[in-house]
């Protein structure tokens, strides 16, 4: 099948800062009245984060409440994760030689726009990707499939031919159900939460030991 386009996640497959989301929303949903472990926060806390605090909390907090309370976690994470904010190791150069061998490449993440430049322009790579589209550029989170399905479009390439990298089950399914094969990134996962799928393609614990001709 041929790959005319790459589509990356963000968190956890572009830079390895899971922990720290862990954390921040773990130390956010205590402030709220909720006391979760970090596992728990691991298996529980994915997505969008005003449909998470939806979920958690139905109807306890307002709209505007529920807003103020995602922005002010993402706060906390970039505030923690900039002093060692940088790449996956072996991305820097997985990046540069696709782009010298003018391979389409897209972001799709539900990450808020804010994370999204945060580092996109405090690493200096914006000029790589033709699509960058965050949780503000859908209405449904992953697993539903609408955030690749929108950057396959914006890059205009046909989702069966292009490959997305992603660290976590929820946005492996939303690949498989856009029609997009996936290499897994195991920052957070370990390959066995993905047995349920038939989309991916190569696990890999970072970039280095990746040939971007295999793709």
């Amino acid at each position: 099948m041929n790959t005319k386009g790459i589509i990356f996640d963000l968190d956890g497959t572009m830079v390895d800062n899971m922990m720290v989301h862990h954390k921040a929303w773990q130390a956010k949903l205590l402030e709220m009245g909720l006391a979760l472990t970090l596992e728990e926060v691991r298996e529980q806390i994915h997505g969008v984060n005003e449909e998470i605090l939806r979920r958690l909390f139905g109807d306890r907090f307002n709209s505007e409440e529920i807003q103020f309370h995602a922005a002010d976690k993402e706060k906390r994470y970039r505030d923690i994760f900039l002093p060692e904010l940088k790449l996956i190791n072996g991305l820097d150069q997985i990046l540069s030689s696709l782009y010298r061998s003018d391979v389409t490449m897209g972001i799709g993440t539900a990450a808020p726009r804010e994370n999204l430049d945060f580092v996109l322009d405090q690493l200096d790579i914006r000029k790589y990707f033709s699509a960058a589209l965050h949780a503000g550029d859908v209405s449904i989170g992953k697993p539903n499939p609408e955030i690749f399905l929108k950057v396959a479009e914006r890059m205009q390439i046909s989702p069966e031919n292009c490959i997305v990298f992603e660290d976590s089950p929820t946005g492996a399914e939303a690949a498989y159900r856009a029609g997009c094969r996936s290499v897994i990134v195991t920052t957070t996962h370990n390959p066995s939460e993905f047995q349920h799928l038939s989309n991916i393609i190569k696990f890999i614990d970072d970039y280095t030991t990746l040939d971007p001709y295999e793709l």
